[in-house]
């Protein structure tokens, strides 16, 4: 379309422009409908006018002679306005040309005269005096003189409005710039969101409207530069995370590993040089040697379960979920044995997925270990239910809760992170005492659902 291009502030302009042409052919056609009328309905009035001039004329002058009636006749119908008046004598002689006010030019065009004027009517009245028919009045209707009246009417009617109109539309065009100068600001503002640059803000207009839409983008800019900066504080969080997650797995392979490694080579070592010796092998230290790797072997194997289970929760997606919880908690309850661990898990599936049942299990892991750690809580009370495809999980303690003006920690914040990434919520209750943690997460009609698990 050819205003494709066009901006707001040229398809305004255009819109008046049309309204105003519209609105000119309807004035034009209601302007020609009345003067139609109004030009037939004067010039019906003159010849009706002048037929009553001829008779009182004739009346008022009875006893003059016949040809000084005709002479005060033509006299009388010279400054006749929409009719032309003859008057012929008795032996057919015009007396005077056709009077009336004399023209010297036409006012109105040729067409505009075609579009409004009558047909010409012409009627003939015998003068008649003492009986005897002196002569004739032949009166000749003359729309002209009405048309041009209107014509100048219409003239000075259009030039008005074609004025107003254009001073209208110069008008329009500067208010419109200074209306929609907000608009070219905040293009330049998007343009530089684009480009990440969060730092742009937008100064109020005056225009209500477009105030809100300006307060609305500062709000916007601001929101993505605090989630920016939020988002590069997280991951330095995460780098730091993970160093320290590497830090802590290879502490735990040199100190626990490593001495079991050792262990298992001395004892192995020690097998050797029995069995090499030339007597017999003493069954004996065998035994206790054999005893003492199957205890290292055992040790080994609830480390590596334990290292295994903090890098990815065994049999998750495999059982249960709220048995992948109680699990958790009696491992809590093993580790920790000052602290006790209940749990009220009731009408869950079987499992809501990989990235909810991990994020169900994280929380909670989480969140005892911050009462465990941080709290120094002496009963931690786990709750969960589903409740209109609704995941809701409450970690209660006891314990000492969070100090004022305690920031958030790298759990919380991951936490948080997690719950937010599944369209879910997050609560943090430390008016104390101790703490609750309270988070809900929508789940899909399509989880698994195998039946309801309940805790013991």
């Amino acid at each position: 379309m050819p205003w494709a291009g066009w901006s707001t502030r040229q398809r305004l302009i255009a819109a008046v422009i049309a309204i105003d042409l519209l609105a000119a052919l309807v004035s034009c056609a209601v302007i020609v409908l009345n003067a139609r009328s109004a030009v037939k309905v004067e010039t019906r009035a003159s010849l009706a006018t002048v037929e009553s001039l001829v008779a009182d004329t004739i009346r008022l002058a009875e006893k003059t002679s016949p040809e000084a009636l005709l002479q005060t006749l033509d006299l009388r119908f010279q400054a006749l306005r929409h009719v032309r008046v003859s008057v012929i004598d008795d032996d057919g002689d015009v007396i005077a040309a056709p009077s009336g006010r004399p023209r010297t030019e036409r006012a109105a065009p040729a067409w505009f005269a075609e579009l409004i004027a009558p047909p010409i009517q012409q009627h003939t009245l015998p003068l008649v005096v003492g009986g005897r028919t002196i002569g004739q009045a032949r009166i000749t209707t003359q729309p002209m003189d009405e048309i041009d009246e209107i014509w100048t009417y219409a003239r000075a009617l259009s030039i008005t409005t074609f004025c107003i109109n254009v001073a209208m539309l110069a008008a329009l065009w500067l208010v419109l710039g200074r209306v929609l100068a907000p608009l070219a600001a905040l293009a330049e503002g998007l343009t530089q969101l684009e480009r990440h640059d969060y730092t742009a803000r937008l100064m109020p207009p005056d225009t209500r409207e477009l105030a809100v839409i300006a307060a609305r983008f500062n709000k916007v800019a601001e929101a993505l530069g605090e989630a920016r900066d939020a988002n590069a504080r997280l991951n330095r969080q995460l780098l730091t995370a993970q160093d320290d997650e590497g830090r802590r797995i290879a502490l735990e392979l040199h100190d626990e590993f490593g001495p079991c490694l050792f262990a298992l080579e001395a004892n192995a070592a020690s097998i050797a040089r029995i069995a090499a010796g030339e007597a017999e092998p003493d069954r004996a230290k065998l035994a206790t040697r054999a005893s003492d790797i199957a205890a290292i072997v055992g040790q080994v194997q609830g480390r590596n379960r334990d290292l295994l289970n903090r890098l990815r929760p065994h049999g998750l997606g495999q059982v249960p979920l709220a048995d992948c919880l109680n699990l958790l908690l009696r491992d809590f309850a093993r580790r920790h044995p000052a602290t006790q661990f209940t749990a009220d898990i009731e009408g869950l599936a079987r499992g809501y997925g990989d990235l909810v049942d991990l994020t169900v299990f994280r929380c909670v892991q989480e969140s005892m270990t911050n009462a465990v750690r941080h709290g120094a809580a002496s009963s931690v009370r786990v709750t969960l239910r589903e409740a209109e495809g609704v995941l809701h999980l409450a970690v209660h303690d006891d314990g000492t809760g969070f100090a004022p003006g305690h920031g958030t920690g790298l759990g919380l914040s991951g936490m948080r992170e997690r719950v937010g990434a599944l369209e879910g919520s997050f609560a943090l209750d430390k008016a104390g005492p101790g703490a609750v943690v309270r988070i809900s997460i929508p789940v899909s009609e399509g989880s698994e659902d195998v039946s309801t698990v309940a805790a013991p």
